[in-house]
């Protein structure tokens, strides 16, 4: 099938995505972006420069046979600018994130106007994709509070037409890339500061993925005479938290890495020679950084909350004669941190950690993504009932 893709914020992760993506269907994508900046407008401008790019395409290439975009489109004015080519093509739509729950800084008041926007693009896609059900779960449980906030007419039944129409694909991955930048991990003896365990910051350096408590934890278990080293990767913006300078002042012989990996080699390479990743976010809609470190050998700490618990299969939860993957509070990690930092406790064997991620590599995953494509072109959409 020919297969004309949308992704108005082409960068990050979902720069990653649509490229695993195209690169790895059976069928013929055109991708047409744009760049990963200012996002607000994107949502409420892109649709019309998408539009006219589409409408170039399609001029020279003919009319695809699915459409398949993200949350970051305005669906329905993009396919208001393309009617007259494009009313009977039907359209995927892939959220990878959504602005009705997406937490907000402390003091800052949510803008409905993007998440109304999410709305609409739900009710207007033939097919709504979320990238982990605990994304889809929180959104449509969500959706009716928002609704019932207007004044009427309100529409609370479309909440169940987004629903029926709603399905959960997790991410695809370029895992078996990290195979290139693999090494052999052995058990440290502890006795040098070269042997020191590793423990692994790789995700965005930004309020949600709660680094206050990240670094809370690594001083609680300094303070408790555990030794440990740092790897602090990650991306970050022009803006960051305080909590990574103050660690830096306090841990600077200890930290192997600090600041963003500029090249995929360096990346892979921090990944395998960490030993844990503890993740402390207050939000997780799926979870790319820390499955890709798990994939390169690193003993997962997560909280049993937001997506985690779906992602780790459920009999690593309380793992035999090996340490707990999830935790319930900040004592409970300090428990279980502490003691596989004192080597009172076993990180899972590097086997193990790898069969947690492999699946969602796009070797395995695409078949999912296509199947999702082909099924969309044979079945009627779920139509907006106005009743």
């Amino acid at each position: 099938m020919k297969v004309l893709a949308l992704e108005p914020w082409y960068g990050g992760s979902h720069r990653n995505f649509l490229d695993g993506l195209s690169t790895h269907s059976k069928h013929d994508y055109h991708v047409i972006t744009m760049s990963a900046r200012f996002w607000k407008w994107r949502m409420h401008g892109g649709a019309v420069t998408m539009a006219r790019k589409a409408l170039e395409v399609i001029e020279k290439e003919g009319p695809p046979d699915v459409l398949f975009a993200t949350d970051m489109l305005n669906v329905p004015a993009f396919l208001s600018l393309t009617r007259h080519v494009l009313s009977n093509t039907p359209l995927v739509l892939y959220v990878h994130e959504n602005q009705l729950t997406y937490p907000l800084k402390e003091g800052v008041e949510r803008d409905y106007t993007y998440a109304y926007i999410n709305y609409l693009s739900c009710l207007a896609a033939d097919r709504v994709v979320f990238n982990s059900a605990y994304h889809m779960d929180e959104y449509l449980e969500a959706l009716p509070g928002m609704l019932r906030a207007f004044p009427d007419y309100n529409h609370l039944h479309s909440v169940q037409l987004i629903r029926q129409k709603s399905v959960v694909l997790h991410l695809g991955m370029d895992l078996r890339a990290h195979d290139l930048h693999a090494i052999k991990k052995t058990h440290r003896s502890r006795t040098h500061m070269a042997d020191l365990p590793i423990v692994l910051w790789n995700q965005r350096w930004e309020y949600d993925k709660n680094p206050e408590a990240f670094f809370r934890m690594m001083n609680r278990l300094d303070d408790a005479g555990c030794s440990f080293r740092l790897i602090l990767a990650g991306e970050h913006f022009e803006e960051q938290p305080k909590e990574f300078e103050k660690a830096f002042n306090r841990y600077a012989e200890r930290i192997l890495h600090y600041g963003y990996a500029e090249d995929f080699e360096e990346y892979s390479s921090l990944l395998h020679q960490a030993d844990i990743i503890v993740s402390t976010a207050i939000h997780e809609f799926f979870g790319i950084a820390v499955l890709e470190a798990i994939y390169c050998g690193c003993h997962p700490l997560l909280p049993n909350k937001l997506s985690y618990p779906e992602l780790i299969p459920s009999s690593l939860h309380k793992p035999l004669l090996h340490a707990p993957t999830l935790y319930k509070d900040e004592d409970h990690l300090f428990k279980i941190l502490y003691a596989i930092l004192m080597g009172k406790e076993r990180p899972l064997p590097i086997e193990t950690l790898r069969e947690i991620s492999n699946h969602l590599d796009w070797r395995e995953q695409i078949q999912y993504y296509d199947s999702v494509l082909e099924e969309v072109t044979r079945t009627d959409s779920t139509p907006f009932a106005l009743a």
